[in-house]
């Protein structure tokens, strides 16, 4: 890594002069755009607009920020050989076009989650990035609907019709998003957590049920921005443990956020996992031992980055103090 070094709390290395608000900005700007054209608002009896409620102008933009870092992170691939072609700008050019439909379709999975998960069913909740929840303002038919259809686009713009995703790394795409949003990921994680209320769960049962309703997709993004350019075995293997450990890492904040923090804050109801019951890392912990667990996980990430070989991982790292060290 280039430019100046500070020496963070985590012990991890973060190029002081690397600016993740402007990169940010221009890649959200991009991320919004694209989303903006392919949710379309012509979807029949005012569907479209229940989609574009749930997607557009709000959230962090988290998980399409992280398919975008580790697609910069690795070299473009030219897919008639499987090799990589680092410095050949139709290769990088493909790459990008492939990592921001992969970027979009994982922002509309994240989108269609919590939809769902707002309903009366799941955690009945009435507010989601500082507005009324889309069941709310539509009505619980029509937010249902329009989760579902929020997935189905998820996949289909993984699969363009032109040669602008090579059929390859569109089946391998495919296979990462569904495996991280299915019953092995975070569907799996929600009914676990469904069937957790008012029960102690151990430290164990509790990270396994975090990796897998809150990790999975935050990992499947990393490896989804991977999987559109290349990068040898052991560069996989370290952006997977860095995934999963930020994975964790957002949640374990998203706990320690729910009772330190109000509801302006967080854009959702404060208080609501004491007020339903539910096993979070602070109920289990302690508040002061999951902000030092938090910690841990972002020196772990840090970690597995500086072992990855890649050329630069600056945003990566940027990413993960992101989301340790953020207020809402």
């Amino acid at each position: 890594m280039s430019g100046q070094v500070l020496e963070m709390t985590s012990e991890q290395a973060v190029d002081a002069n690397f600016d993740l608000t402007g990169w940010s900005r221009v890649r959200q700007l991009r991320v919004e755009q694209a989303l903006s054209t392919w949710v379309a608002p012509d979807a029949p009896a005012g569907l479209g607009d229940a989609m574009r409620y749930a997607v557009l102008d709000g959230g962090k933009r988290l998980r399409p920020l992280l398919v975008l870092a580790a697609s910069e992170a690795v070299a473009p691939l030219d897919t008639a050989v499987l090799r990589p072609l680092h410095d050949d700008a139709a290769f990088r050019a493909r790459q990008d076009k492939a990592a921001l439909r992969a970027a979009c379709a994982v922002e509309l999975i994240h989108a269609y989650s919590l939809v769902h998960d707002d309903m009366p069913c799941m955690d009945n909740d009435v507010l989601r990035r500082g507005k009324p929840t889309v069941h709310v303002q539509f009505g619980e038919a029509r937010a249902l609907l329009a989760g579902d259809a929020l997935q189905a686009l998820a996949f289909e713009l993984l699969t363009p019709n032109d040669d602008s995703v090579s059929p390859g790394v569109q089946a391998q795409l495919c296979c990462l998003l569904a495996r991280a949003a299915g019953s092995a990921g975070m569907a799996g994680g929600q009914a676990i957590d469904l069937a957790s209320v008012g029960v102690k769960l151990s430290e164990t049962q509790l990270r396994e049920m975090h990796r897998l309703k809150t990790g999975a997709l935050l990992q499947g993004s990393v490896m989804m921005g991977a999987a559109c350019g290349a990068a040898a075995p052991a560069a996989l293997l370290a952006l997977s443990t860095y995934g999963a450990a930020i994975g964790l890492a957002f949640q374990v904040v998203d706990d320690i956020l729910d009772v330190t923090a109000d509801s302006v804050t967080l854009g959702k109801t404060a208080g609501k996992d004491a007020e339903q019951d539910k096993p979070t890392y602070v109920s289990l912990l302690g508040l002061a031992r999951s902000q030092a667990y938090a910690q841990e996980l972002l020196a772990q990430a840090n970690e597995a980055l500086q072992a990855s070989g890649l050329h630069d991982t600056r945003a990566l790292h940027a990413l993960a103090d992101m989301v340790v060290n953020r207020k809402n």
